[in-house]
C-alpha cells in the first residue's frame, strides 16, 4: 500500500472529488523516476538469503502474494532492488539474490543434456546461453556459491540439494588446454572449477 493509499483509507468520509484533489496534490510533491513512476522510498520488505520474504520483519506467508511481488522485482545498475509497477516503485532489501532454485530436472545426456530449474516462486527455465549457471567462490570460506540467471539481471541461488545434484552430473572437459569440471546444458558447458 502506498503512502497515498494509506492516507485515503484513513479518510473514508472524503467525497470522490475530494479524494481526487488530494491525490493530485500529493502526486505533485512526490519524486518521480526517469520513466515517470512515483518513487515510494523503502517499502520495509526484505528477502533473506534463503529466499524468504518479510514485511515489517514478519514473514509473508501467502505464496500468491510473494509470487505477485516477485513478478515485478527489478535490480538497478547500483544493485538496488525495487518492486516496480507502471505507476510506482519502492525499494526493497535483498540479502543475497531474490530467488532460490529449488528443483532441477534432467533430460538427455552429454552435450545434449538439458537442465530445467524451478524457483521458489514456480518460475521454470532451462540453463543455457540465455540462463547461464554462474559459479562464484566465497572469498572467506573458498566454498562455491552457485547461481543461475533467471531473467534480465536477476539470479536464483541453487539450494544445497540442487547444487549437489548439478555437481553429480558434472564431467571433466578440456577447455583451452586446461582440465575443467563442469556441467552441460543446452550444448553449453558451465565450468564449476578446475580439476
Amino acid at each position: 500500500m502506498t503512502k497515498l493509499e494509506e492516507k485515503l483509507t484513513l479518510l473514508p468520509s472524503l467525497s470522490p472529488l475530494e479524494k481526487s484533489d488530494l491525490e493530485s496534490a500529493t502526486n505533485e510533491k512526490r519524486e518521480k523516476d526517469k520513466d515517470g513512476r512515483f518513487i515510494c522510498g523503502e517499502l520495509n520488505i526484505k528477502i533473506d538469503k534463503e529466499g524468504r520474504w518479510y514485511y515489517n520483519n514478519s514473514p509473508i506467508g501467502r505464496k500468491a502474494l510473494v509470487k505477485l511481488f516477485s513478478s515485478v522485482i527489478e535490480k538497478d545498475t547500483n544493485n538496488a532492488y525495487w518492486l516496480v509497477t507502471p505507476a510506482e516503485k519502492g525499494q526493497i532489501f535483498v540479502e543475497d539474490v531474490p530467488f532460490m532454485a529449488v528443483e532441477c530436472e534432467v533430460d538427455g545426456t552429454g552435450e545434449k543434456q538439458v537442465l530445467t530449474f524451478r524457483t521458489n516462486v514456480d518460475d521454470h527455465f532451462k540453463a543455457g546461453a540465455k540462463n547461464p549457471l554462474i559459479f562464484r567462490v566465497n572469498s572467506n570460506t573458498n566454498e562455491p556459491k552457485p547461481y543461475i540467471l533467471v531473467r534480465k539481471n536477476l539470479e536464483a541461488k541453487l539450494t544445497r540439494p540442487v547444487f549437489y545434484q548439478v555437481v553429480d552430473l558434472g564431467v571433466e572437459e578440456l577447455i583451452k588446454g586446461e582440465r575443467m569440471f563442469g556441467v552441460w546444458s543446452k550444448t553449453k558447458f558451465f565450468v564449476i572449477g578446475k580439476v
